[in-house]
């Protein structure tokens, strides 16, 4: 994975929109979409709306403290 798929998985977990996460990533739309569907590829969580900031939580501890 890389460190802006990292990037985007994280503020995910941390209940960002995609929206949000663009504007805070200087990213448009659509590469925040592809960013989060290969995040979910790699970690093994299937794609859709339903849910995924709870999986992508439940996957991304996220830094240590």
């Amino acid at each position: 994975m890389s460190a802006r798929e990292r990037e985007v998985l994280e503020l995910t977990s941390r209940g960002l929109s995609n929206a949000q996460i663009s504007a805070r990533l200087t990213l448009s739309s659509q590469a925040v979409s592809k960013h989060i569907a290969s995040d979910f590829q790699k970690t093994h969580l299937p794609a859709g709306e339903e849910s995924r900031r709870v999986r992508a939580l439940l996957r991304w501890p996220g830094p240590s403290l």
